[in-house]
């Protein structure tokens, strides 16, 4: 199989897991942890976009707009608060990469989070 790239910012599909982990749904998640992190690690630090764009405090609406590359078919919303560890062997498909400018404000969010 090829080695796929997998770098902070990107987008993929993945089997997400529910809250309860009693099962999972696909949905595109957010690569957030590092390009090294990436490298080194059989895992990736992830959190979860949905197509419910209701405003909530750690969300953040996206567009296509908002992408580097790629391309969304829906409205939808990065879930900043849902973070999950995810094996990069469950990784379906990249989808496309948030800008930089986008990325920092999950990364601000993220943050508002802990402190």
């Amino acid at each position: 199989m090829e080695q796929v790239s997998i770098n902070q910012r990107d987008l993929f599909l993945v089997p997400f897991p529910f809250s309860n982990l009693k099962g999972s749904k696909v949905r595109p998640v957010l690569i957030l942890s590092k390009n090294d992190f990436n490298l080194r690690s059989e895992d990736v630090l992830v959190c979860s976009l949905t197509s419910n764009t209701i405003e909530g405090r750690y969300k953040l609406n996206i567009t296509n707009n908002d992408l580097e590359n790629g391309e969304l078919y829906n409205k939808c919303a990065i879930k900043i608060e849902n973070i999950a560890k995810i094996n990069k062997g469950l990784l379906l498909k990249n989808i496309g990469k948030i800008k930089e400018t986008t990325f920092s404000k999950v990364l601000n969010n993220l943050i508002k989070i802990f402190q």
